[in-house]
């Protein structure tokens, strides 16, 4: 059976497993419908031109987890930011642990999508911002949206200024032979909040000898109210087996600054599709990212950030590394309205190849109906400067040294765009190992 037929069958007995009211039944339908019409995107889609998942599709994917799996903090100590306390929401193969996790009632809501989706209390949230900003006509959206129970649900309230960063962390065991999870994420920032929210996706079956794949369908909408500060950070570096698909939404008003950075190091597929949409003047939406991947990597990013008010600024930062085999993908696109008059965006993708058979596709967009606007787009692809990487060995500095400042170098701007110390030396650490070097000299 295909994956397809297979997730489609297998709504019915979702839906029986979840105690949900009939208006986010009615939701879960007209997805699953949606999903049904559309199916999985293929590269005659303009947006996945570049991007197959064919081969991924061709698993016999586990949409239930069998059993829940435990594990000891000790084994993935690692994989947190243990140096500073910090809230924590924690799923192992789509299941929360309460064990592993650090959640919150007080002042603030940090807790489960699933308590959100199913409790009365929550309902005129719900109603209010589920669903509510994600693309209703994207497949893979709709699939998510169907099966959505789990994942983190993040509320902050006005004037609040979270102390702790949020980390939302979902790990696989291995335990299945393939297994497809679709978290979901839902964060609303009150008016002149505050919140540092870190994600990560991480596969543990680095030591199973017959590991199967992993693919994560994940769907996250953020909703940053007037004046509100959101600085979110996507880490991924998993392994070989992984997959991910990430959908991102950012709903913007009045003043507010909305950050998100990603980071990609690992995985065998990853899509990240980041939405923003302006909804009130004086917005500011940061979109920075970072890839350094080889082997038969792959990483697609997708942007969209559509001005539709006046005053507004947009600022777009992607920085690319590929070696061996590994292919690339930016597609970004800035879109401003009629009425978005005296907008500032500003986008940026540049790449460097270490190998001749790595690979980008970039393809930046400008897309303008104002008549007083700041908007600009710039892309290069190239390879290391050789006059520099002379000049550097000429001062006595090791080929292979030269090589990695001059790529710490090339990757700075977006590193310095961290405001969390402990994740930036991580960061730091993580690009160093992916260059092949030890962290003995002054990065």
């Amino acid at each position: 059976m295909e994956l397809k037929e297979k997730l489609l069958s297998s709504f019915m007995a979702f839906e029986e497993r979840v105690d949900v009211h009939s208006e986010l039944h009615d939701v879960r339908t007209l997805a699953i419908k949606n999903f049904e019409s559309k199916g999985f995107p293929t590269k005659k889609e303009e947006a996945w031109k570049y991007t197959s998942l064919n081969t991924i599709l061709k698993n016999d994917f586990s949409v239930f987890p069998k059993k829940e799996n435990s594990i000891e903090f000790s084994e993935v100590k690692k994989y947190f930011l243990h140096e500073i306390d910090t809230y924590k929401v924690v799923f192992v193969d789509g299941v929360f642990s309460s064990f592993l996790s650090s959640t919150t009632h007080d002042e603030l809501d940090v807790c489960l999508m699933s308590s959100a989706l199913n409790k009365p209390k929550y309902k005129m949230i719900i109603d209010e911002y589920f669903n509510k900003i994600a693309n209703h006509d994207e497949s893979l959206t709709s699939l998510n949206t169907a099966f959505a129970n789990e994942g983190a649900y993040i509320n902050i309230p006005k004037s609040k200024v979270v102390e702790k960063p949020i980390e939302i962390i979902y790990f696989s065991t291995g335990s299945e032979a393939a297994l497809l999870v679709q978290p979901r994420n839902l964060v609303i920032v009150g008016e002149n909040s505050h919140v540092q929210i870190i994600e990560r996706h991480q596969s543990l079956n680095e030591s199973r000898i017959e590991s199967g794949p992993v693919l994560t369908n994940s769907v996250t909408e953020i909703f940053a109210q007037k004046r509100a500060i959101v600085d979110y950070y996507k880490i991924q570096n998993d392994n070989l087996e992984a997959n991910l698909i990430d959908n991102t939404y950012v709903s913007q008003k009045q003043e507010s600054i909305a950050s998100v950075n990603t980071f990609c190091f690992g995985g065998n597929l990853t899509r990240n599709n980041l939405n923003f949409y302006h909804f009130g003047e004086r917005i500011v939406s940061n979109l920075n990212g970072i890839t350094i991947i080889g082997d038969k990597q792959h990483v697609d990013h997708y942007t969209l950030v559509q001005h539709a008010t006046p005053n507004c600024e947009s600022h777009q930062d992607y920085k690319g590394i590929f070696s061996d085999r590994s292919t690339g993908v930016f597609n970004g696109k800035i879109f401003v309205e009629k009425e978005a008059q005296k907008t500032n965006a500003f986008q940026k993708s540049n790449n460097i190849l270490l190998s001749d058979k790595a690979t980008i596709n970039a393809k930046p967009q400008l897309e303008i109906f104002a008549d007083d606007v700041k908007c600009s787009h710039g892309c290069t692809i190239g390879q290391l400067d050789e006059t520099a990487m002379f000049y550097m060995q000429s001062r006595g500095i090791p080929k292979k040294e030269a090589k990695a400042l001059l790529m710490y170098a090339f990757s700075n701007a977006v590193i310095e765009s961290i405001k969390i110390p402990e994740l930036k030396q991580r960061i730091t650490k993580i690009i160093a190992t992916k260059l092949g070097v030890k962290i003995g000299f002054d990065l």
